[in-house]
């Protein structure tokens, strides 16, 4: 049985006088391509389209915010209590467009506030519900299961 021939290893696929080549240090590598725009996969006579990246402007807060004279409400502590014992995932979403309303009522924007004081107060009321119809189907389902197993 001959060693230098491997099972791992694909009859001439490797030849040492392509590695020596490879390893000289005066030989510098050749170019990929002829384009410089830094794109590997363009084709001869393609055109190159380059974008700018988006760039997102946030408000400039004030200086000195002024609080609504007539603050929303922020349905903090009913959000608090359907986040607790109703449905957790509508009440974390009310709390935090809760405190959505209250950074915006501290800042004066009125708008904000608004729709967010009314997504607050939808969610609650919607988180209740769901809570309500979830309490009242496992009592239902309960009772049953109580008759089932009782003779």
């Amino acid at each position: 049985m001959d060693l230098s021939q491997s099972f791992n290893q694909i009859t001439g696929a490797c030849d040492s006088s392509e590695k020596s080549a490879m390893l000289q240090p005066g030989l510098k590598p050749p170019l990929f391509q002829d384009n410089f725009a830094g794109y590997p996969y363009a084709f001869p006579g393609q055109t190159m389209v380059t974008m700018q990246p988006a760039v997102f402007v946030p408000a400039t807060p004030q200086a000195n915010p002024i609080p609504l004279d007539d603050p929303l409400p922020e349905y903090t502590w009913y959000s608090m209590f359907t986040l607790l014992c109703c449905c957790l995932h509508l009440g974390t979403a009310a709390l935090v467009y809760s405190l959505y309303t209250q950074s915006a009522n501290y800042s004066g924007r009125q708008d904000l506030a608004k729709k967010s004081s009314k997504m607050a107060r939808n969610l609650n009321h919607v988180s209740v519900v769901v809570g309500i119809i979830f309490i009242v189907l496992f009592v239902v389902l309960e009772f049953e299961q109580i008759k089932i197993t009782d003779p």
